[in-house]
């Protein structure tokens, strides 16, 4: 039986999306990292994309919890956001510390590579940013509030894609930000194939593009799941009255707001139960409930067993 996000992406033509999807603001960089050392990339005004390519490592986005890294784990990042690359700590010698991207220089021409640490490097990422457009017109990263994390394979090929692109701009032929560029833009579709099967919460972002008004609230109630939203806030977030949001919302989704709300909810728990870092009580304060018991019953109604916590 197909998922929610499967019913709800067909039917407004993810294909459609990708068609006129357009990108552009390539800049791509080599980020190599020894063990024990770290690497600090400073805020950009556009999202950006991190993909690994070699080793284990944690990226922390703003001071929020750090974000495992393995091969072919690719990261969207918001806009405006600072982060730390962080080698894996096992094997740390004598020599260890933090680099700053701001101390790099690139002359034209040249490889931008930041390398933070000597010796054999632990962890490769191609890091980079760039604004991607649905119709011309909707930002589709532009107000994301929380990283996009997916798990590719070999199989999927970005890594010789962003190679490429990466080489692309180093060459500095003639159409080599063209080139660039569409390298890229397989890259987003593949992660945007994702979503057509994907059962995280990003996903459904792309199931209600085609209605920008029900799109602004309903991508805040993605990036806020535990916040205090109601009917009237969230029509008064997409600038439509009560009735007007209440009917097109449960057209495009299948379901009432303050419904699809709550499977948000729980969804965004089943994530943070599974890191193993946090209590039961604290999950369900995180994601909206007030109390153990309330968040229990509703997550067993959903997954049909009580919630417990996933130790990595």
């Amino acid at each position: 039986m197909e998922n929610s996000t499967q019913m709800a992406l067909r039917p407004l033509g993810l294909d459609g999306l990708l068609k006129t999807l357009d990108v552009e603001f390539v800049r791509l960089t080599e980020c190599v990292v020894s063990s024990g050392w770290s690497l600090t990339l400073q805020a950009n005004e556009q999202p950006g994309l991190h993909y690994s390519l070699l080793g284990r490592a944690q990226l922390i986005v703003n001071e929020d919890p750090p974000i495992e890294l393995v091969p072919h784990t690719l990261v969207i990042v918001p806009p405006g956001a600072a982060l730390i690359l962080r080698a894996s700590t096992e094997g740390i010698g004598a020599k260890s510390g933090c680099v700053d991207s701001r101390s790099f220089s690139f002359p034209a021409g040249t490889l931008r590579r930041l390398v933070a640490g000597p010796g054999r490097p632990d962890v490769i990422m191609i890091c980079g940013y760039f604004r991607a457009t649905y119709a011309s017109s909707i930002d589709l990263f532009g107000a994301l509030s929380a990283p996009i994390v997916e798990n590719f394979t070999a199989a999927d090929q970005l890594d010789e894609k962003l190679k490429s692109a990466l080489s692309e701009l180093i060459a500095q032929e003639i159409g080599c930000s063209a080139m660039s560029t569409a390298l890229l833009k397989q890259v987003l579709i593949t992660l945007l194939r994702r979503a057509s099967s994907s059962g995280h919460l990003w996903a459904e972002r792309f199931s209600v593009l085609k209605d920008p008004k029900v799109a602004r609230a309903f991508a805040d109630m993605v990036a806020r799941p535990g916040w205090a939203h109601s009917l009237s806030s969230l029509a008064d977030k997409s600038g439509l009255s009560r009735s007007s949001f209440m009917q097109r919302f449960t057209d495009i989704l299948g379901d009432s707001p303050m419904a699809v709300l709550r499977r948000l909810r729980l969804r965004h728990a089943r994530m943070l139960l599974a890191g193993g870092t946090l209590s039961i009580e604290q999950v369900a304060n995180f994601v909206g409930y007030r109390n153990r018991s309330s968040f229990s019953r509703a997550y067993k109604r959903l997954y049909g067993h009580e919630p417990t916590i996933e130790r990595p």
